[in-house]
């Protein structure tokens, strides 16, 4: 396989862009001044971005899955994240043999 150079300076490029973007964002995070609110709204965008991830996986891949992610869920309200995780990947390992 062959990387071609305009395809290496593409992912290059992103890669610096995307790089720029956190940056950026660690720089200006520490200047804003939040109110309470907007604080809380910052607070909720990473369990909002993990949902949008884990929900169309969990809902449109089949029974085992969706019946892990509610198992996981129902972990989470008393496990730490590492507990969630190991429940999660066990439940759906076992639900799929079952399958």
């Amino acid at each position: 396989m062959t990387l071609d150079p305009h395809n290496l300076l593409a992912i290059l490029g992103m890669a610096l862009a995307t790089y720029a973007t956190r940056l950026a964002g660690l720089a200006l995070a520490g200047r804003l001044q939040l109110s309470p609110r907007a604080q809380a709204a910052f607070d909720a965008i990473p369990p909002a971005v993990l949902v949008a991830v884990i929900a169309p996986s969990a809902l449109a891949t089949g029974w085992p899955e969706t019946a892990a992610a509610l198992l996981a869920a129902l972990a989470a309200t008393r496990l730490p994240l590492l507990g969630v995780v190991v429940v999660g990947v066990a439940a759906v390992v076992a639900l799929r043999a079952l399958a």
